[in-house]
């Protein structure tokens, strides 16, 4: 039998006006969520309390978007937000752009191109790598939260499927969804659902 070490549910924040616009942005500080990204948390929690499952804890990457998003769901489960040092890819001279002027500057080659200024996906992946390590290391046994951002998610579910990077972007993960993965002794993991959105 299977031992798990840990269970993650990955909730990626609330839409935003750089979202909804397709705008590509690293900002830590702006955009927070807009009123369709609260709906979104809002139907999360929903889902979370239908379920009925106990969480140990709740954590949070430090941006505005992230940390508003953390907080409705905290207000939930009655629980402290802890902050992790996880924030979103950087994307240097990309940030403020839109993806679609990206796409058709670079073309497919612009899912692995390492943008002026910006982290390759490489060393963005290696980073979110530690910090998923740790927080499973520090949880033994406990079933936690942690609110995060899209391209966080995709690049925990490609260390979990072992996938290259022109491939890493083929799950879409939209804002407002969950995504829940199990960390066993042995170092490995399995997907038990992504991109999940209440309706």
């Amino acid at each position: 039998m299977f031992k798990r070490k840990c269970k993650i549910t990955f909730i990626t924040h609330g839409a935003t006006v750089h979202t909804m616009d397709g705008i590509m942005s690293d900002s830590e500080k702006f955009p927070k969520i807009n009123d369709v990204g609260e709906e979104e948390i809002e139907k999360v929690c929903e889902y979370l309390t239908t379920r009925g499952v106990h969480y140990d804890k709740i954590y949070t990457s430090a941006s505005a978007r992230c940390t508003q998003s953390a907080q409705i769901v905290a207000k939930l489960f009655k629980k402290r937000i802890t902050t992790i040092d996880l924030p979103s890819r950087k994307l240097g001279e990309w940030s403020g752009q839109l993806y679609s002027d990206i796409y058709e500057q670079y073309g497919a080659n612009s899912i692995t191109k390492t943008p002026k200024g910006g982290e390759s996906i490489t060393k963005f992946n290696n980073r979110v790598a530690k910090v998923i390590s740790k927080l499973v290391d520090e949880n033994r046994g406990n079933r936690i939260i942690v609110v995060t951002t899209p391209d966080v998610v995709q690049a925990a579910i490609a260390l979990t499927l072992n996938l290259t990077p022109e491939n890493q972007f083929r799950n879409l993960i939209k804002t407002g969804s969950l995504t829940q993965i199990s960390y066993f002794v042995d170092d490995w993991s399995s997907i038990i659902y992504s991109d999940y959105m209440p309706l």
